[in-house]
């Protein structure tokens, strides 16, 4: 009856936000799309949309849930009334926290942008 749900943001849901606003944001999606889920940019990228789709408010017995992670987050993009540039630079904030975050853990970026941690 619901489509696949995920509890927080399924990075298979990227692919389908690339063509949704302006040059910017297309092709941070597809950036993004073509990188596997464990590179730091991709997990910046979900924490991201974690946030803007309030994942962790989320619960299968939602409206929200019953739509399905992608198109949750298409809403939530196409319901953003700021500009490219602002969700590009959302998108760079979340990634340096992210990086401060794994700093803090100990945890290692390889030289092709894949986390490990131990």
């Amino acid at each position: 009856m619901y489509p696949r749900s995920e509890i927080l943001f399924p990075h298979r849901c990227v692919s389908t936000l690339k063509r949704l606003r302006g040059p910017q944001w297309q092709e941070l999606a597809a950036r993004i799309a073509s990188l596997p889920e464990t590179h730091v940019d991709s997990l910046a990228f979900a924490l991201m949309m974690i946030r803007m789709c309030k994942c962790m408010n989320c619960d299968l017995g939602s409206y929200k849930a019953s739509l399905g992670c992608c198109a949750c987050a298409r809403r939530a993009i196409n319901a953003h009334k700021g500009t490219d540039g602002v969700l590009i630079r959302r998108f760079e904030r979340t990634r340096e926290e992210l990086l401060e975050y794994l700093k803090s853990i100990g945890a290692q970026i390889q030289e092709d942008g894949t986390v490990v941690t131990r």
